[in-house]
């Protein structure tokens, strides 16, 4: 964020705050690591006061200065955004991205306590799903009839779309047990049990232990080893590493007739170019891959799985967009097709 953001967003919070310009420095002085604090006390233009999380105040700020966000209630610790939707104070700990997803016609169930639309529920709200339902990444791709294995489900956004577009099963992994509690949650939110095969694991080239922290960022998907050491903080469990032999024994899956989606932070390289005997057995394969973190070229990947695929890159506008951080060499999604 660039301090210009900051000075406007700033300036904004004082129609919504009182103590806009202590609170407003004590939170940048937080997200700088200058000095520590989890939560913060707001009082709210009628005299009013809360004390919310910083996470919170930080999405709340900058979602009123977006003008997604129209009020906030500090004795009911209800934010109203766009379209008259309610979100209370609590739901911006855990969801992200909120702003685009009431704009995209997401509403947040007060009752229930969670988001849906078109009949689809999340327990919280996060960027990929919005990729997923509202951005189209995996429009085209066919699975009707399919099982599809789902390698970094991470809250089951993938698994419920396969699903709807008429998988015949999807077998979703995720490694991170934040993540996973949380898909557990939508599965059953969705009526899917039985259907989606939940599995707590990191799938490698081969089995070993690996060690996960349990309190990561929640968008932190995924695979590498080093991407969780990089983003872990607090306690770490360990998990078992699974192969993709594994999981097609024991699931009886024909991968003639399967897709292998992959979206792992870069275990994709692992898995691609160390078990490859494996995944050429599949009829689709769907990978983001993820060179800026293993600092390894996707024309690695694309050099083992062009052999037997007819590979392209699917959504290029949409990363152009919303990753322009990044070049295309460096993330991307790539579509690869069994050749007859």
């Amino acid at each position: 964020m660039s301090t210009l953001r900051r000075i406007k967003v700033l300036l904004a919070s004082r129609k919504l705050f009182r103590n806009w310009f202590l609170v407003g420095i004590r939170y940048y002085l937080t997200k700088l690591g200058l000095i520590h604090s989890i939560n913060i006390k707001v009082i709210c233009k009628d005299g009013s006061r809360s004390i919310i999380s910083m996470r919170a105040y930080g999405g709340l700020v900058n979602d009123y200065y977006d003008g997604y966000i129209t009020n906030y209630d500090c004795k009911e610790g209800i934010a109203t955004y766009m379209n008259k939707a309610h979100v209370p104070i609590k739901e911006l700990e855990k969801s992200s991205d909120i702003g685009f997803a009431v704009e995209n016609g997401w509403a947040y169930d007060l009752a229930n306590k969670y988001w849906t639309k078109s009949n689809v529920r999340f327990r919280h709200m996060h960027w990929p799903i919005l990729e997923v339902f509202d951005f189209g990444n995996y429009e085209g791709i066919d699975v009707n009839g399919k099982v599809v294995i789902d390698v970094g489900a991470f809250v089951g956004d993938t698994a419920i779309y396969f699903l709807l577009k008429g998988a015949k099963k999807v077998i979703a992994i995720e490694p991170l047990p934040a993540n996973y509690e949380e898909l557990l949650y939508n599965i059953h939110l969705n009526n899917m049990e039985g259907r989606i095969i939940p599995i707590n694991a990191m799938v490698s080239n081969r089995h070993m232990i690996v060690e996960v922290p349990t309190n990561v960022p929640i968008d932190i998907r995924g695979g590498s080893i080093n991407e969780f050491k990089r983003h872990g903080a607090g306690d770490y469990v360990n998990i078992e590493s699974i192969t993709l032999s594994d999981v097609i024994n024991k699931f009886k899956v024909n991968p003639a007739n399967a897709v292998l989606k992959l979206d792992c932070e870069g275990c994709e390289y692992d898995i691609i170019l160390n078990d490859y005997e494996h995944v050429k057995l599949f009829k689709e394969v769907i990978f983001e891959y993820h060179a800026y973190v293993t600092n390894r070229s996707v024309t690695e990947l694309i050099s083992a799985i062009n052999k037997d695929f007819s590979c392209q890159l699917m959504n290029k506008e949409f990363y152009k967009k919303y990753f322009n951080n990044y070049t295309k060499d460096q993330l991307g999604l790539m579509r690869c097709v069994r050749n007859r």
